[in-house]
């Protein structure tokens, strides 16, 4: 009897042969595992004065966890080729969402308006931004080797200079700056420059990976550090953050309180650390112990060593997840989650040690925040998901 001749599998078919990759899963899982465990040590004390209930924060950031282990499975399962087809609808939803935030619907804390709140449930747009400008910009140049270029008429001055500008790349840059730009406006407008730097280092990772001249990234990065420059001189916020980074102990009792506490912190844990629990600057000394200044108390528990280990797992985590990349929107898509992840844990131990001004941000799968915790365990089921995708076996 004949054998029917194999067939090329098709992608759907490889991706449910393709298993989860067991490491990058287990150091997330380890990684969320430590962060809450910190996270209620950062937080009872507060969650007892402000609440009368020490577990309120731990239960809250407990369910959220589970719930985001749920999406991450779920995400994982879901062929990421799909997600080239949300790239259009969520850039728009995150345009939309962002100027909700700023509008009378918009939740503002601390005199700031970063917030929207649907339902229940209070979520900062930038953090749907983030992913939308990632997942955009890998499907768009995914296909730039592919695309064919257009013609100009060299007869006319307008032909010649449009050909020009296409030749040098520029014209090919105008609708990724077009959006950064958009983005960008109503983000400094919240104002929210922590957020905005991290939405430009995402897309600069895709646009980079994606093989863009090299000069334009010097050009654009040299506008973009003049830009900032400006901000800083000519706005009284900035200005103010750059004062007390650079002289926190001429401010104990104001702005620098906070970030003199944080260095307190991490000084008294030592080489080993007080012990888990034993933090003594979470007891109203330090502010934000549970958000974004859990790092301090993380040294100070479980000392330098302890701290190192975290920082360990987080750079196994960052480097597994630009191993995984696979085909061309696989890769930029890897690339611009996992560059998304390590910048964010940059500025925030940054921030913590008065490395950089203070920039309230996050250390992910740590500081409490429950839909930013969801959010971040969605953006590692991508990569699981990408992780899945497998070569079809050779023929015979």
């Amino acid at each position: 009897m004949a054998r029917k001749p194999k067939r090329d599998l098709t992608v759907e078919e490889q991706l449910a042969r393709g298993p989860l990759d067991l490491p990058f899963l287990m150091l997330t899982m380890l990684l969320l595992g430590v962060g809450l465990i910190m996270m209620f040590s950062a937080s009872f004390a507060t969650a007892y004065y402000n609440d009368g209930d020490p577990l309120v924060y731990i239960k809250n950031q407990a369910v959220y966890a589970a719930a985001g282990v749920v999406v991450m499975f779920l995400v994982s399962k879901i062929n990421y080729q799909t997600f080239r087809l949300l790239s259009v609808p969520g850039i728009v939803a995150a345009i939309l969402l962002l100027v909700l935030a700023l509008s009378p619907l918009g939740v503002e804390l601390n005199e700031v308006k970063r917030w929207v709140r649907i339902g229940p449930i209070q979520f900062q747009p930038s953090e749907v931004a983030k992913v939308a400008v990632i997942l955009f910009f890998a499907t768009r140049l995914s296909k730039r080797d592919t695309e064919k270029k257009k013609k100009w008429s060299r007869r006319t001055l307008t032909g010649r200079t449009l050909e020009r500008l296409d030749r040098i790349g520029f014209l090919e840059l105008v609708p990724y700056g077009a959006i950064l730009m958009v983005i960008a406006l109503l983000m400094l407008m919240e104002p929210h420059m922590s957020g905005t730097i991290l939405i430009m280092v995402g897309a600069a990772s895709v646009l980079f990976v994606s093989g863009i001249n090299l000069g334009w990234f010097i050009g654009l990065g040299s506008v973009a550090v003049l830009g900032l420059a400006v901000i800083i001189r000519f706005t009284d916020y900035m200005t103010r953050k750059m004062n007390l980074w650079l002289n926190p102990w001429d401010y104990p009792q104001e702005g620098g309180y906070q970030i003199i506490q944080s260095l307190l912190s991490i000084a008294s844990g030592g080489l080993l650390g007080n012990g888990l629990g034993n933090s003594i600057q979470k007891f109203n000394y330090l502010p934000e112990p549970e958000n974004d200044m859990i790092f301090s108390i993380v040294v100070e528990e479980l000392g330098l060593l302890g701290g190192g280990l975290v920082l360990l797992l987080f750079a196994l985590l960052i480097l597994r997840g630009y191993w995984l990349a696979r085909d061309k929107f696989g890769t930029l898509t890897a690339v611009g989650i996992t560059t998304l992840l390590a910048a964010q844990v940059f500025l925030n131990i940054g921030v913590v040690t008065n490395l950089i001004p203070n920039t309230g941000i996050s250390l992910p799968f740590f500081s409490y925040g429950g839909t930013a915790l969801m959010i971040q365990l969605a953006q590692m089921g991508i990569i699981l998901s990408i992780s899945r995708q497998i070569p079809a076996p050779k023929k015979d």
